[in-house]
């Protein structure tokens, strides 16, 4: 059973954790054996479960908050201050109330003697496999500290390649959902009126205002039933992306566009690569390595090709050879890991590939970044020409023949 306490330590400041016991006198215990005076101690409830899941969507966990979290942690174990102490004092300052719910549980298991990889186990909603693993192999190596500082070095990859995507997207999603949503009030309030004018005069126009003016008497009619199918589809859309083949499917058809999908798969391959690098560096066997790497590079269609080498390199078999075998994976990569295996230099290999393609990255989202900006203007311009010459020109020529 769990066990919510309130104590003081000896500096008199008040604490709150969670304790784990079989009943109310044993969960003293184990408070008062934290060097803690306990001033309350009441059984976990199921609707505080439910509050800290409630806590959990809410708040979650960001790949920034991990970052800070082991970068905080690599540089209080350097500083050799005990694993304990540094959860405890960085839940303490941790904003998020379910991360230092988390970190707090952590701290707890790790006093009562549990391994810290052990600890972080019973949360895979926040640390993910690769972070388990290699924390693991640092206990095991005796070297935690710089296992600790090398996963915020990952992380801290991991998460500025997704910034580089998410900024790159940023600005032409937004430019493009306030455009829809001006165009589609525009197309209720504002078209209807001009056509109407038009109308009155009943005088001939040209076949495209008949279009525009038989849109904006539907649009001021039945907005209501377009807005209810546009809200229908997204709907559908979002439910066909969280089912496992539309998943697959959607991210394949991702990787085929023209420069996003280049984009993405360059980001891919990075994550791949320096990912398998930090945990063959830790002595992970490649098999295990490639499996764990298949959960975090973040794309199903490359998942399936990296577990097909993984049971290919289980079965005797060489890494790059199945590699080659994918049309994601460029060619180059296959061959650098062919070299790295051919030569037992597979980790620096490994890492070399991920450090040029986070620089292909970089490279490729500031030139998209800049070629986002005339699409943008030449989009915007259409719109405009549509009302120009649909709407004013015939308004125009009708004044001038009056």
């Amino acid at each position: 059973m769990k066990f919510l306490f309130k104590a003081k330590n000896k500096s008199g400041q008040t604490q709150n954790g969670i304790v784990e016991a079989i009943n109310w006198e044993e969960a003293a215990k184990i408070v008062e054996k934290n060097d803690l005076t306990p001033i309350t101690i009441k059984q976990e409830q199921t609707s505080q479960v439910f509050f800290k899941i409630f806590k959990k969507y809410l708040y979650g966990v960001s790949q920034k908050e991990l970052m800070i979290f082991f970068r905080q942690l690599a540089t209080l174990v350097e500083a050799r201050v005990s694993i304990v102490l540094s959860l405890k004092t960085i839940a303490d300052q941790t904003e998020n109330e379910f991360f230092q719910l988390v970190l707090q549980e952590v701290s707890n298991d790790v006093k009562e003697g549990m391994y810290f990889s052990a600890a972080l186990e019973k949360h895979p909603d926040v640390f993910s496999e690769l972070i388990k693993h290699m924390v693991r192999a640092g206990e095991v190596s005796g070297n935690l500290s710089k296992t600790v500082s090398f996963i915020a070095t990952s992380i801290e990859n991991n998460y500025k390649l997704t910034s580089q995507i998410k900024g790159a997207l940023y600005y032409p999603g937004f430019v493009f959902t306030v455009a829809s949503i001006i165009g589609f009030l525009v197309s209720i309030f504002v078209l209807p009126s001009i056509t109407t004018m038009i109308k009155e005069l009943n005088v001939p126009v040209p076949w495209y205002t008949e279009i525009i003016i038989l849109f904006g008497d539907f649009m001021s009619s039945s907005w209501w039933a377009v807005l209810l199918v546009i809200v229908f589809l997204i709907g559908i859309f979002i439910y066909y992306l969280r089912s496992e083949e539309g998943r697959y499917q959607w991210q394949a058809i991702v990787l085929q566009l023209p420069i996003f999908g280049k984009l993405l798969t360059e980001m891919y391959i990075a994550r791949f690569s320096s990912n398998l690098s930090a945990l063959l560096e830790s002595g992970i066997p490649v098999v295990k390595a490639l499996t764990i790497v298949a959960d975090v590079v973040g794309n199903h269609v490359l998942k399936t090709t990296i577990l097909e080498a993984s049971q290919g390199v289980k079965l005797g078999g060489m890494m790059s050879e199945y590699l080659m075998k994918s049309e994601k994976i460029p060619p180059i990569v296959s061959q650098m890991i062919r070299i790295g295996e051919e030569t037992g230099t597979l980790p620096s290999v490994l890492q070399s590939v991920g450090n040029f393609y986070k620089q292909e990255v970089d490279s490729t989202t500031k030139n998209l970044t800049a070629l986002m900006e005339p699409v943008l203007i030449i989009f915007l311009g259409i719109g405009v020409l549509i009302m120009v010459v649909g709407i004013l020109l015939p308004i125009y020529n009708i004044a001038g023949q009056m």
